[in-house]
């Protein structure tokens, strides 16, 4: 699975690029919406996993961009400041979540029950 992580944070990017690449998903990351925007344009990406706040955008402006049913693209968001009305749209999308600080066995949790939605 081809997964693109986008999140401000080097740090974040790197656990998380490689923690996926140990569980065997071809990972690519992005530091700003717009090369997130970008890389969903020429990469076949099967799953997003995005952080919600960041300096120059904001994660949920690209997420309610995409046509994710015809796509097929599924979307993990991690993140420390998931409100109560996030998390009531994000389900109804079928958007998974994850919130920070989390451990490896929740990311491997999360990512399984996306990919079975």
């Amino acid at each position: 699975m081809k997964i693109l992580v986008v999140d401000d944070e080097q740090l974040v990017r790197w656990f998380l690029d490689r923690a996926l690449k140990k569980s065997g998903h071809d990972v690519v990351t992005a530091s700003t919406i717009a090369e997130a925007a970008e890389r969903l344009k020429t990469d076949e990406i099967d799953l997003l996993f995005i952080d919600l706040r960041m300096p120059e955008g904001n994660g949920i402006e690209l997420i309610r961009q995409l046509d994710e049913p015809a796509t097929g693209l599924k979307i993990v968001v991690c993140s420390a400041f998931i409100t109560p009305e996030l998390e009531d749209e994000f389900k109804t999308k079928g958007i998974c979540m994850l919130k920070k600080p989390f451990k490896i066995e929740e990311l491997n949790d999360t990512l399984k029950t996306c990919m079975e939605r």
